[in-house]
């Protein structure tokens, strides 16, 4: 029956069709992000790092959340701002082995989510370092926002698909 509703979709790291709902999405770029930051010389926006005129400073990274009654896991592509410490540090270990010793980095969520009231930019969390190639995984605050409930609760198939409506404009 939820096959009828699940939407194909093709993988921006493949290339290929898949069927069923996308397990992710994400945002290219950190809500403060503007097309005109390219232009300055003290802003850059890179896949996974971003600085904005020199005084703010963003990592990309994952919001996982369990998907009930499977092994799999739903993923949110984020942006979460870090103090200019912490970025320099995670630029210093960014090819380092041993990063995934590094303690959690403190940042705020700086991407605005479809369909969550209230809305997610700046959420607490703490950004965990992974193995090098991996991007870091997002926690958020365990905090009453649906979000956050999300993650420490997980979600069903039917939520992964409301999700993809959402995203895909449906």
């Amino acid at each position: 029956m939820a096959s009828g509703q699940d939407q194909d979709f093709a993988c921006e790291c493949c290339g290929g069709q898949h069927e069923g709902p996308a397990m992710s999405y994400g945002a290219d770029a950190p809500a403060p992000w503007r097309p005109r930051h390219a232009r300055g010389r003290k802003s850059e926006l890179g896949t996974d790092l971003c600085v904005i005129k020199g005084r703010h400073f963003f990592i990309r990274g994952l919001v996982e959340i369990p998907v009930l009654g499977t092994d799999e896991s739903f993923s949110w592509g984020v942006w979460a701002s870090l103090s200019r410490t912490n970025f320099v540090r995670a630029q210093e270990l960014w090819d380092d082995p041993d990063r995934t010793e590094e303690p959690p980095y403190f940042g705020w969520l700086c991407t605005a989510l479809p369909g969550y009231r209230p809305g997610t930019l700046h959420l607490k969390t703490n950004v965990h370092t992974r193995a090098v190639g991996q991007r870091p995984f997002i926690e958020l605050e365990p905090t009453d926002h649906p979000l956050a409930v999300e993650q420490r609760e997980g979600i069903t198939m039917d939520r992964v698909r409301e999700i993809a409506a959402l995203v895909m404009g449906g």
